[in-house]
């Protein structure tokens, strides 16, 4: 079978996020089943413009900002005379409208709409021209089968007038060969850590808000930041002002293996995000042994059971997160039996099943074109 798969970025981006990690470590396992992959995706910086990756042929053109007008033009002038078998239509900023012109057995993929909450993150006509882009194509996906990783995700576009027995639910996997203990000690100091990309939406500038509270009571912890994105001048620049660059380290872009180390290295992760698809983190976080505080949003509460693999307090609570952060610093007691938890409940979570799901919706999907 030969699948074209559009997404804005590729898993070697540095903006890549969880929507590339599902994408990336489910259609691999679907090119080693013998199938043909390509994902057409937008340029970075000195990227090579093809690249194959674990068997997916990655085909990069066009800037971020206007992808989503090249896609439609690019279907027309070259892969709608190359007959692939399926495309797959992820949908993670603004739509492609895949539905309107595309004549091959398409599927969508989605983690989670933005609806409201990208005015979280963009200035007011960029976020109400991403708002608007999506409630108008809205009602043309509604035509095809979607897969989404989540159970918020899932009753979202159910709200949305998705049909239920057409929105299938795969939970996201973990990469359990990379993602879990490995025999280094916990930090000497009290260490909480942040790994992600850095966008304003994921609202790590309440994490820095928290800390300052949290440093007060501990004057020894230490915060860790991980990853990149634009909002990282605001958060250091933030740091700065409160004080507290002492004590917080920004790592910027690391490599999955330093990720991992430090995954292993923190007492804590935190998770402030204003709303997620699923909690990639927190489960990468509990495959390394190390339990979370995450706020109580879509997606993350999915991620996190309360209680039992890590804490949630209520978004934008700042006195709260800080509160949760003590009580897993102080109580090695807590922390301990939530991370054995977290390391049992990671287990629940494979990219071989999701990718065995994944096939068995496509098969249905063209099924159901065929039948027409």
């Amino acid at each position: 079978m030969r699948i074209l798969i559009f997404n804005w970025q590729d898993i070697k981006n540095p903006l890549a996020g969880g929507a590339e990690v599902h994408l990336h470590e489910v259609f691999e396992r679907i090119a080693r089943a013998g199938h043909d992959v390509t994902l057409f995706c937008s340029r970075f910086g000195d990227a090579p413009s093809t690249e194959d990756l674990n068997g997916i042929h990655v085909i990069r053109e066009g800037g971020r900002s206007l992808f989503n007008y090249l896609v439609p033009r690019k279907y027309f002038s070259t892969f709608k005379r190359q007959h692939f078998d399926l495309i797959v239509d992820d949908m993670n900023k603004i739509p492609f409208y895949t539905p309107l012109y595309v004549k091959e057995p398409l599927l969508g993929v989605t983690h989670h709409l933005f609806g409201k909450s990208i005015f979280l993150e963009a200035p007011f006509p960029a976020a109400s021209y991403v708002y608007l882009t999506e409630r108008a194509a809205l009602p043309m996906y509604k035509r095809i089968r979607f897969i989404v990783g989540s159970p918020s995700t899932h009753r979202e576009m159910i709200y949305a007038g998705f049909r239920e027995e057409r929105t299938h639910l795969i939970n996201y996997g973990v990469a359990h060969e990379s993602f879990k203990q490995i025999g280094i000690p916990k930090s000497s100091t009290p260490l909480i850590g942040m790994l992600g990309r850095l966008k304003k939406y994921k609202s790590v500038d309440h994490l820095l808000e928290a800390f300052i509270i949290v440093r007060q009571q501990l004057p020894g912890a230490k915060l860790l930041i991980v990853g990149d994105g634009d909002d990282k001048p605001r958060l250091m620049s933030i740091a700065r002002e409160h004080g507290i660059s002492d004590s917080v380290t920004f790592t910027g872009f690391v490599s999955e293996e330093e990720k991992i180390r430090r995954l292993n290295e923190i007492h804590i992760a935190v998770n402030t995000s204003a709303k997620e698809g699923w909690g990639l983190t927190v489960i990468e976080a509990n495959a390394c042994g190390t339990p979370t505080v995450s706020s109580n949003v879509q997606g993350l509460r999915d991620a996190v059971v309360d209680g039992e693999t890590g804490l949630l307090y209520e978004y934008g609570d700042r006195e709260q997160l800080a509160e949760k952060i003590l009580l897993l610093l102080r109580d090695e007691h807590l922390r301990e039996r939530l991370a054995s938890n977290a390391l049992q409940w990671a287990k629940k979570f494979d990219w071989n099943t999701a990718a065995e799901q994944t096939m068995e919706v496509i098969e249905r999907v063209r099924f159901e074109h065929r039948a027409k």
